[in-house]
């Protein structure tokens, strides 16, 4: 089962000896979508894509609409109806054909989550990806919520910069949820999930942020992609007012002699935005594994 791990996944899951479990859970990977997950795709009013921009730099990006703007439109292959908002950086990349991208639709209100990884086509309407991987992933460290409100109109970017201004690193210090793009070059590209409680993202500085690895599905492709290449794009969405900050930098891993993992992230680049079209949620009721995570 070590051909849907790269080197990197391989690497850290031997570290960590979690090779065993790796690869049962790595049989949930396939090119498939399935009814039930084209059924969930067709539901959901968000989706996360993470890409490398013409530059080279790793970003993650929310892209919103209706139910079934995003949708499986055959056994391998999903569309998306429109695209990021002016002014995102994956605007280009998302209307490029052969753009490896790394999507998760997560769904608040049922802790249910999907990622497909894959390389995007270009469509009058938007843009097709076609599936290299799919899979579900447990509901572990997601928050619960329900949609309040859908508001219409936006400003689009409001704010670009390289470092945290002091409301950023408040946004960032009170997350209980953000998504993290990376690379592993030929190996394509993955978009992540990544929850805790507020606070659990530390900012050590304007351009430097912390957060712990918690238990997980023993698969680690993110730290086995940032093993192979540090490149990462982080996306922290504000539930509650629509707003959504974008990171891009590099990242690494540490490993702690008691098995502990946290990773370090160099911000680079940082974009703000207030979405049109956006849907505001409720607060969060915190995922019940919050009480029991270990580094």
């Amino acid at each position: 089962m070590s051909g849907v791990y790269h080197w990197g996944a391989l690497a850290v899951q031997e570290r960590v000896g979690v090779r065993g479990p790796a690869e049962h859970v790595g049989r949930s990977i396939g090119t498939g979508i399935r009814d039930v997950a084209a059924a969930f795709l067709e539901l959901q009013p968000h989706l996360v894509v993470g890409a490398a921009d013409g530059a080279g730099r790793m970003w993650a990006s929310w892209l919103t609409g209706p139910p079934g703007f995003v949708r499986a439109t055959g056994p391998h292959r999903i569309a998306v109806a429109g695209g990021p908002p002016a002014g995102d950086p994956l605007a280009e990349a998302l209307a490029t054909a052969g753009t490896r991208v790394g999507t998760i639709a997560l769904d608040p209100r049922t802790r249910r989550r999907m990622r497909l990884n894959g390389a995007l086509t270009a469509t009058p309407r938007g843009f097709a990806v076609e599936a290299e991987q799919v899979f579900a992933n447990c509901p572990k460290y997601l928050q619960k919520r329900q949609p309040l409100e859908l508001v219409a109109e936006g400003a689009g970017v409001v704010a670009r910069g390289d470092a945290l201004t002091p409301g950023q690193v408040r946004t960032v210090r009170g997350a209980d949820t953000f998504f993290v793009a990376t690379t592993a070059e030929a190996e394509g590209a993955d978009a992540s999930h990544r929850g805790g409680l507020p606070g659990f993202v530390e900012v050590l500085s304007p351009v430097e942020l912390a957060w712990p690895d918690y238990a997980g599905n023993a698969m680690f492709l993110t730290l086995g992609n940032l093993t192979a290449d540090p490149r990462a794009g982080l996306l922290f969405p504000d539930w509650e007012s629509g707003s959504v900050l974008q990171l891009s930098g590099r990242a690494l891993t540490e490993f702690a002699p008691d098995g502990g993992r946290r990773t370090r992230f160099r911000v680079e680049s940082v974009v703000e935005a207030v979405h049109p079209g956006r849907l505001l949620w409720s607060t969060p009721e915190y995922s019940p594994h919050l009480g029991s995570t270990t580094r």
